[in-house]
């Protein structure tokens, strides 16, 4: 079946005010960007968030509740609304935060909603690159590029030994020496590991097939659940964190390889990142 956005969006509300809501947000933080920033810390030194971050979340927890006041609502940037409905919506107003303030181009807004305890729609945007990613349970994952759209689908990778990865590090200088060290043992195992500093975007890559596989230890639902669930639509596989799972890993590769990848973290220790932090802590 041939797939317009619009007609995307106009069959399917929930991700019609997912699209409202990254695009009016993305277009808020690429326009109004200041030439300079005043930045807070939270948790260290360089975990840097920006008015422009608290701004977006703002912005986009108002077009929900004008639109559908009994939802419910959680976002890194502190937004926590139990609503009535069913209906949770998980946004990071701004993800590689760290990209935005360097003037790096990949960076992003993430929007899902979650219905009854399960997403139903992911929705990306990456302002500078043009693009955006839609996932709609049932239907699909796509690229969106202006007027065009194209359907995802994850690479055919058989060989982990010939798989391009990708990876993040947190912002606490422990933890980015424990996955350092992790790094260390799984780089002589694949062709070659990539970082883009942003989560989204590395899930929508290996959803458009540039990557064949990612990891990363220590993301919140904010960080992964749009992107997930567009992963999956594009024929990956995903292995979500657990809520109260200190590894805090997620995995997530084309199907051919998750079996061996998801194997081969475990052996080199990158589920025990977090619980060593905590020990060193």
């Amino acid at each position: 079946m041939t797939h317009s956005i619009d007609s995307l969006l106009t069959e399917h509300h929930l991700a019609r005010l997912a699209w409202i809501c990254a695009q009016s947000a993305g277009a808020f933080l690429k326009d109004q960007r200041p030439r300079e920033i005043e930045i807070d810390t939270k948790s260290s030194g360089s975990d840097l968030v920006s008015e422009m971050d608290r701004g977006a979340e703002a912005l986009i927890v108002d077009l929900i509740t004008s639109a559908r006041p009994d939802d419910s609502i959680l976002g890194e940037e502190g937004a926590d609304r139990t609503g009535s409905s069913g209906v949770r919506w998980i946004i990071d107003p701004l993800d590689g935060t760290v990209n935005y303030l360097f003037g790096i181009p990949l960076w992003g807004v993430s929007v899902a909603v979650e219905v009854d305890g399960e997403v139903q729609v992911g929705m990306i945007s990456i302002p500078e690159t043009h693009k955006s990613y839609l996932g709609i349970a049932g239907i699909g994952a796509f690229c969106i590029t202006g007027d065009s759209i194209e359907k995802l689908q994850v690479r055919e990778s058989k060989d982990l030994s010939k798989a391009l990865l990708s990876t993040g590090f947190g912002y606490s200088a422990t933890r980015r020496r424990l996955q350092a060290e992790v790094l260390t043992e799984v780089l002589p195992k694949v062709a070659d590991v990539r970082r883009s500093g942003c989560a989204v975007v590395d899930l929508c890559w290996l959803a458009s097939g540039l990557f064949d596989a990612y990891y990363e230890t220590g993301l919140n639902p904010w960080d992964y659940a749009a992107g997930a669930l567009i992963v999956d639509l594009a024929g990956g596989q995903v292995a979500a964190p657990i809520d109260g799972d200190l590894g805090k890993l997620l995995v997530a590769s084309s199907p051919g390889i998750f079996t061996e990848f998801s194997q081969m973290l475990r052996s080199v220790g990158a589920h025990e990142v977090l619980l060593k932090e905590s020990q060193v802590l």
